[in-house]
């Protein structure tokens, strides 16, 4: 397909493959094995597999194969691999591209199970580096030879602080490391990671692009190098890939998340302007008073979907959570439903306070995914619940 079409357009097309029935919905392909026309068919496969030529569900499924494809050409990137869920690609990138006495380098802002897959590399002899992923003084000076890697959020999960794509990959190609960025909460709508120097994009497709809440998934982004020599051989001997039922929900939730993403940005930059003067502080990059604002609108053109509020302690965090009567307490997000989490005892209650505070989670923060609501309903709500 076209990379001249608009990516809406190819959100709905890209990658579709009809069987022999000419299908209008893509074809749900619920198998585990595919069967062989001869021995020596089987014996060709095993040893090099055509784009359209099945082995096992674990190393490829046609379903998983569009979303894969599909996913590849919104992203801008030659390739995709689907995985089982968000972590399972982080994980299944960072494994298969660094051995023992390779250096890491990556931004303290992580999501505390991206932290945890770090310490995993530290275990089996990856030097591992923490920086903060805002300062680019920061990333040049812990770049040495053997960095293989520079790893980041985006956007930073769930403080909202806005890493320099191009600023970073600058920094890790000159020293010849590839650029790996974890894109969740920038998502495939407003994404130019790859055009901004990330050689590997990675998404929780579980998040936005399902939309609904009902299947967990994930994918890798990247040259078809990477992809097929690096990560699927460790993904398809370890069991990541997706389900092609996930897969195919995945595909549907595709067809409308343009225009689910760009409404819930646009309902996120209201509520955070409507809560101003409210007592409480907002962290949104769509605000101009966000240190980052002028690079958020430089990467992505919005804020995005995810606005965090501090209340200034535990307790009143928990009673403004145990107030809301629309908004549902969650740790999940980009979903259709407006979803809020306490971050300090959820996602990243894991870490130490110390650890927390030098990532800027406060005992007070709380992280609102918003939904597809009326923007007004979700205002309200917070309101009442702020008091």
């Amino acid at each position: 397909m076209s990379d001249s079409l608009h990516p809406r357009t190819r959100a709905v097309h890209a990658g579709t493959r009809r069987s022999q029935y000419g299908e209008m919905a893509e074809a749900l392909f619920l198998t585990q094995g595919f069967a062989y026309d001869s021995a020596e068919q089987a014996e060709g496969r095993f040893q090099q597999s055509g784009p359209d030529e099945f082995i096992y569900a674990r190393y490829g499924n046609p379903t998983s194969r569009m979303f894969e494809d599909r996913m590849a050409s919104l992203e801008g990137t030659e390739d995709a691999f689907a995985t089982a869920s968000g972590m399972a690609a982080v994980n299944g990138a960072m494994m298969a591209l660094v051995k023992p006495g390779d250096r890491v380098v990556a931004a303290r802002q992580l999501f505390g199970s991206c932290l945890y897959v770090l310490d995993i590399l530290a275990r089996f002899g990856v030097d591992v580096a923490l920086v903060d992923g805002t300062d680019l003084s920061e990333w040049q000076a812990a770049v040495t030879p053997g960095t293989r890697a520079l790893f980041f959020e985006s956007v930073s999960n769930p403080v909202l602080e806005v890493m320099d794509i191009a600023g970073i990959a600058r920094i890790a190609h000159a020293a010849g490391a590839l650029v790996v960025v974890d894109n969740v909460f920038t998502t495939p709508v407003f994404s130019r990671a790859a055009e901004q120097g990330a050689d590997v994009i990675i998404y929780s497709t579980t998040k936005h692009v399902d939309g609904g809440g009902r299947c967990l998934g994930g994918v890798i982004c990247g040259t078809r190098q990477f992809v097929r020599e690096v990560a699927e051989p460790y993904l398809k001997h370890t069991g990541g890939a997706i389900s092609p039922f996930n897969a195919w929900v995945m595909l549907n939730g595709l067809t409308t998340m343009d225009l689910r993403v760009r409404a819930m940005a646009d309902s996120a930059m209201r509520i955070a302007s409507g809560l101003d003067g409210a007592g409480v502080r907002v962290i949104y990059p769509g605000l101009p008073v966000h240190p980052h604002y002028d690079l958020a609108m430089r990467q992505m053109g919005t804020g995005g979907t995810m606005i965090a509020l501090d209340l200034g302690s535990k307790d009143a965090a928990f009673a403004f959570l145990n107030r809301l009567r629309l908004i549902s307490i969650s740790n999940n997000l980009g979903d259709a439903k407006s979803i809020v989490t306490h971050p300090a005892t959820t996602t990243h209650q894991r870490l130490s306070p110390e650890v927390r505070a030098a990532s800027g989670i406060t005992e007070g923060m709380v992280r609102l995914s918003v939904g597809l609501e009326d923007a007004g309903d979700i205002l309200a709500d917070l309101m009442q619940a702020i008091g």
